[in-house]
């Protein structure tokens, strides 16, 4: 519950930092007149919007599993971070537009070193705010603000760019050095918004969990399977801050029902301690069952 309040938490106040940092981007934008300082607030737009987004699907996120959801409703992260990839394609090819738009017609930069200053004060929230989401979205395995954290990242390199094109713009008097910089922003939000896309349809297709924590699984099981034989068959998926786990646990086929039910409870204990949340389905089968490729309890787990 600590958790769930922490996450709704941080992804509300995404939306006033969101807002604050757009407000100073087009700041910036409105005193210089610089495209490449356009794209920085176009980026910072769809940020705005995806820290709403990103929002609301948390909340959706952790609601208790229901009937119509009995394993809960912990994908609806991914449906935001797809939307928000979206968003960010959209933004790249509008950045796009504009500064192929400026390279034929030219203009003068105002007050280009105020603008900047702006533009350096939005940057170093923006960078603070991003450790704060990607730090917090790692220890809640929430896709949400990993990608909105990351996205904030992405905003954060794109304005130290930005702010060197300026300089050299000062320094040669070379107008379209803005243009140029401005396509090279909508490139490399391109490449990050296409990031967001597939690792968050990746997640909506059950991918398991990775080489460490698949590992760390059984590890755990093993650990804790005293009284069993065999362990094999062991799968994982990932939705969210959820983790799925299941596998077959092979037992003297003389053994007793409640025997064997208690060395399921102190594995799906340990586990639950390591992995808060996690859904855990043990198969208990007879020693007719064991595999050739299935681990034996008490020795370490094979490298796979």
């Amino acid at each position: 519950m600590a958790i769930r309040n922490n996450i709704a938490r941080l992804a509300g106040w995404s939306i006033l930092v969101a807002t604050v940092v757009l407000g100073l981007k087009v700041l910036a934008w409105r005193i210089t007149g610089s495209v490449a300082l356009y794209s920085d607030a176009l980026e910072s737009a769809v940020n705005v919007v995806t820290a709403l987004l990103a929002w609301f699907a948390i909340r959706i996120s952790h609601r208790p599993a229901d009937k119509g959801h009995p394993f809960g409703h912990s994908k609806a992260e991914y449906f935001s971070a797809v939307i928000e990839g979206v968003l960010i394609v959209l933004a790249a090819l509008l950045i796009f537009n504009e500064a192929i738009s400026a390279l034929r017609r030219p203009y003068d930069l105002q007050m280009p070193a105020l603008g900047m200053a702006v533009n350096f004060v939005s940057a170093a929230i923006n960078g603070a705010w991003a450790w704060v989401l990607i730090s917090a979205g790692r220890q809640a395995r929430s896709p949400a603000l990993l990608a909105d954290g990351r996205h904030i990242l992405v905003d954060v390199m794109t304005s130290a760019g930005v702010l060197v094109g300026l300089v050299l713009v000062l320094a040669t008097g070379w107008q379209f050095i803005d243009s140029v910089v401005a396509i090279a922003v909508g490139i490399n939000v391109l490449r990050e918004g296409w990031k967001v896309i597939s690792s968050s349809v990746d997640g909506l297709m059950d991918s398991a969990v990775d080489d460490a924590e698949a590992a760390r699984i059984r590890e755990i099981i093993l650990a804790n399977a005293e009284g069993a034989m065999e362990v094999h068959d062991i799968k994982t998926r990932s939705a969210g801050h959820t983790s799925f786990i299941e596998f077959h646990l092979v037992v003297d086929g003389t053994m007793s029902v409640a025997d064997s039910h208690a060395i399921c409870n102190r594995i799906e204990a340990a586990l639950g301690r390591a992995m808060a949340g996690a859904h855990i389905t043990i198969h208990v089968e007879p020693h007719e069952e064991s595999k050739r490729d299935g681990l034996a309890v008490g020795k370490q787990p094979l490298n796979r």
